[in-house]
């Protein structure tokens, strides 16, 4: 009854920002699980063609790299043309790109509203409205199609940080998750997100380059690993995870748990 709990065989993936970071972490996960095809997003082609390299040959399944940028309704449609011309089917849809700004209270730009708003939060409802036929094609009680959002710790508490657009995008997006949750669990789709804390990452410098100092912030005393985020994901993506419903799940080392408000420097 349990034998295949977790597995991904046959399935085919969309995980958008996934030539690195929490992204990678991911597409690399659902491959060593089993899944037929991961198509990976970024907006530099070099990267994304390298790590579907990397991906392909380390795992029996097949990375293939999409390198579009996404942040525009023109990216958002490119890339959902290309998936349906590729896939009459679709299983899962990580909505994993983003971007983040800092900026003090007096001098923050609309650049850095617009640019962060758009790719946290209007990307992932309208590419999630553009690849609903491949997803509602695929999706069935038995085994629903999957959408996760990859949202953050931001989203829940406040970050000491004047990341103001990033935090509430973020935040729209956990509820964005419920929303789309709501409507699409009749069509067999089931929509839950992750909200990471420190993670190895371009966009988490600090604990991709101070690991050992944010660790000594973290209730469990380490930052994530890729594991801690692939298993996270392949748990939501598989049977195992397909009667939770709206979710939010922190993967965080204890942060939101121990709930350090605003003390402190930011997490994420």
């Amino acid at each position: 009854m349990f034998k295949d709990l977790f597995s991904l065989k046959g399935r085919v993936a969309v995980v958008t920002g996934g030539s690195r970071g929490i992204g990678k972490m991911i597409a690399a996960g659902f491959l060593a699980q089993g899944a037929a095809k991961v198509y990976i997003t970024a907006r530099k082609a070099g990267p994304c063609e390298a790590t579907a390299k990397e991906l392909s040959a380390a795992c029996d399944g097949e990375c293939i790299a999409l390198p579009i940028d996404i942040s525009t309704m023109a990216g958002i449609d490119m890339l959902a043309t290309e998936i349906r011309k590729r896939e009459p089917r679709l299983d899962i849809l990580v909505n994993n790109a983003g971007a983040a700004w800092g900026a003090e209270f007096d001098e923050f730009p609309e650049s850095g509203w617009d640019k962060v708003m758009n790719l946290n939060l209007k990307t992932p409802f309208f590419l999630t409205k553009a690849l609903a036929a491949p997803l509602r094609a695929a999706a069935t009680a038995e085994k629903p199609g999957k959408v996760i959002n990859i949202a953050s710790i931001d989203g829940i508490f406040v970050n000491p940080m004047e990341t103001y657009s990033y935090a509430a995008s973020k935040s729209g997006l956990i509820h964005l998750t419920r929303r789309m949750a709501a409507k699409l669990i009749s069509d067999h789709i089931v929509v839950t997100a992750i909200a990471p804390g420190p993670f190895k990452s371009d966009m988490n410098k600090a604990a991709r380059d101070n690991s050992d100092e944010v660790a000594t912030r973290v209730p469990s005393g380490r930052i994530g690993t890729d594991e801690d985020m692939a298993g996270t994901a392949i748990f939501l993506a598989s049977r195992a995870g397909d009667y939770v419903v709206g979710t939010t799940i922190a993967v965080d080392g204890g942060i939101v748990y121990a709930n350090p408000g605003i003390k402190g420097d930011g997490w994420d």
